[in-house]
Parts: C-alpha cells; sequence; structure tokens
C-alpha cells in the first residue's frame, strides 16, 4: 500500500455511524506517523475541515478509536500500521427556510393552526429531507410567529406523523401554546381532554372485535425500525393501543384473502406504534413497507383488479382521522376530523367488493 493510500480516508462500515452522527472515516498510520501525537497527525490528515483543537475535542469525546477502541489521550504515540477509525461530525443543518407549499389548513388562530397533512409529506427537516417539509411550509405560511417555539429544527412542532401516514396535526404558533399542547401529548390524554383516533386497512380479521395491545417498544436490530422488546431493556418504552374492528372484509369466503379496516386509539404515541402493534398481534397495515414485509404475498389471493392496486399501493394504509385537545387559552374543547384520502378510500372500497 502506498503512504498516499494510507493517509486518504475512506468510508467504512455502517455500523460506526448512527444517525445522530455523521460520516465514519478510518486511516492507516504508514511509517512516517510512527512516534507521532494523534492529534497532530489526525489534523494535519482531516485539514483544514477540522482544525487541531477540533480533532483534539472529538478525541475527548470519545469520537476516535483505534483497533476498535475509543482513544481519550491526545498526545497518544502512533504506531505504524495502526487503524484509526473517527465517527466525523454531522454538519449542522442550517435554519429551515420557508417555501410555498399548499397546505390543507382545518382550523387556524393566533395560538395554533391543525392541518389535514398528505401522505408523502415529512414533518420536519432531517437526513435527506432538509427541505419541502411541513415545517418548510409551516415557516412560509405563518411567518415570524413560528419562530424560536419548540427549537430551530422543529417550530412549533408538538407530535409528528410518519412520512407516510395522512390526517390531522396540531402545530403551535406561541410558546404558551406549545407548552400546554406538548404537555397534553406528553400525558396522553389521561389527565386531560385528548384524543387521537386512527384507521387502519390491516391483513386479516382480530379474532376479537376489540381488544387492547400492551407492550414494550424500542429500537429493532437494524436500529432503524421499532420492535416489540423485553421490559427490561434500556430502550425499551411502554406503548398501549386500543383497537377496534370497523369492518371485515372477505370473511364469508374461502378462496381470497381477508383485510379488516381497524381503527387505532392511542394511550401512548410511540414511533411507529400502530405500526409495530397491528404486526405484532398478526395484521400488519396493508403497504407497511417495513412491518408488512412478510404479508406482501397475501395480495396474490386477491382477484383482480385489486391485486394489482394493493401490489401498486406505494404506502402504508395509515390515516389519522381525528384528533381532539383542550385549547391552551379559551379551554375550550377542539375536535378535528379528516376523511380517509382518496387513495386510501379506493382501497378500502374495492375490498369491500370481496
Amino acid at each position: 500500500m502506498s503512504a498516499h493510500n494510507e493517509e486518504t480516508p475512506i468510508l467504512i462500515e455502517d455500523e460506526l455511524a448512527d444517525e445522530e452522527s455523521g460520516e465514519a472515516v478510518a486511516l492507516e498510520a504508514g511509517p512516517d506517523a510512527a512516534g507521532q501525537r494523534l492529534d497532530q497527525w489526525l489534523a494535519a490528515r482531516l485539514g483544514p475541515e477540522l482544525s487541531r483543537s477540533r480533532v483534539q475535542g472529538l478525541i475527548k469525546q470519545g469520537a476516535v478509536s483505534i483497533a476498535g477502541k475509543p482513544v481519550l489521550e491526545t498526545k497518544r504515540k502512533l504506531i505504524a500500521g495502526e487503524r484509526i477509525e473517527i465517527l466525523m461530525p454531522a454538519p449542522e443543518p442550517a435554519e429551515p427556510q420557508g417555501e410555498d407549499i399548499p397546505l390543507d389548513v382545518l382550523y387556524e388562530d393566533d395560538e395554533l393552526i391543525v392541518i389535514n397533512k398528505p401522505a408523502g409529506l415529512v414533518v420536519h427537516p432531517g437526513a435527506g429531507n432538509w427541505t419541502g417539509t411541513l415545517v418548510n411550509a409551516l415557516i412560509h405560511h405563518c411567518g415570524d410567529s413560528l419562530s424560536g417555539i419548540g427549537g430551530v429544527k422543529r417550530p412549533g412542532i408538538v407530535h409528528r406523523l410518519d412520512k407516510e401516514t395522512s390526517g390531522v396535526m396540531v402545530v403551535a404558533k406561541t410558546d404558551r401554546a406549545h407548552k400546554a399542547l406538548s404537555e397534553a401529548f406528553a400525558d396522553h390524554g389521561r389527565t386531560g381532554d385528548l384524543e387521537r383516533a386512527y384507521l387502519a386497512l390491516v391483513w386479516g380479521i382480530p379474532q376479537r372485535p376489540t381488544g387492547t395491545i400492551e407492550t414494550h417498544l424500542g429500537r429493532a436490530a437494524d436500529r432503524v425500525r421499532r420492535a416489540v422488546v423485553p421490559e427490561g431493556r434500556d430502550d425499551a418504552r411502554h406503548a398501549v393501543t386500543h383497537f377496534s374492528v370497523v369492518e371485515r372484509f372477505g370473511e364469508d369466503q374461502q378462496a381470497f384473502a381477508t383485510a379488516s379496516l381497524v381503527e387505532c386509539r392511542l394511550e401512548t404515541g410511540r414511533t411507529h406504534q400502530i405500526r409495530v402493534h397491528m404486526a405484532h398481534i398478526g395484521h400488519p397495515v396493508v403497504g407497511d413497507p417495513d412491518y408488512g414485509q412478510a404479508f406482501r404475498t397475501k395480495a396474490n389471493r386477491l382477484p383482480e383488479p385489486l391485486k394489482t392496486k394493493v401490489k401498486a399501493f406505494p404506502r402504508q394504509a395509515l390515516h389519522a382521522w381525528l384528533l381532539e385537545f383542550e385549547h391552551p387559552t379559551t379551554h375550550l374543547t377542539m375536535r378535528f376530523e379528516a376523511p380517509i384520502p382518496g387513495d386510501m378510500e379506493e382501497l378500502v372500497g374495492d375490498f369491500r367488493k370481496l
């Protein structure tokens, strides 16, 4: 290996990075590196992007490893042939800018705004989605009223829906509203007026018309999805979903796959909670790319044209149809409903023909 190649940062395994960090790189210490201080050598190799003081900070934070073990001593002397791994800091995202993105506004006053979020719209900027989000649309629509409320990246946001989940959301426009709504969502309505209901088109027909799913959720092995995990695990979070079957499709026939329209009401609000819980009881949401993969072949047991439509459906068939909460200043109960979007309604209508 040439000296140039030994000193050129290379991308290393994904497991060295996580969703909150930047890119992981690796360097190999060549013969000329022997005896040099770690911080000086890294600063020379990674400059001018990273200063020596920044390199020293990364070392002290445990972001630099040799042979897989973090090194916290900036003056540590290098040995020729050692592999140095650095978790590079993620670039600071720019402050979100307003964008003229249409919003379906259900209600708005000086304290808050309620919108019907379409499927496909990301709620707030993040990795891979720094523009074109609901936050960008809200900044354009609301102007300076969102400034500083709830942080730069998520101004006004007190709860969220997955990108491909549609339905009702409320966003705060003042600090007072943000505090009150955040507390209500954190409490999940146990001591106040908060109600959230979703409609999900799921595979199969639950044995009971109503039920409660109570588990603990944590990160799945891929660190992206969520999974049911043991209660004692560090990342385990208590999760409760109440469900009731609204309609059954195909229960009187044997030839085709069955499905149900299910209403889910949240007692807790964990990431992907409904999607994980319905899959956990054997009834994943139709079209769910993350938790319904094992049921994709179910579509082969459907008649045309439903078979083709299900296979082509681009998202999970999940919609937040109801949101009820207490207004932070008037203290009146506010109730908002959003009809099932056209693509999901058409799919449900086709299932009704089974």
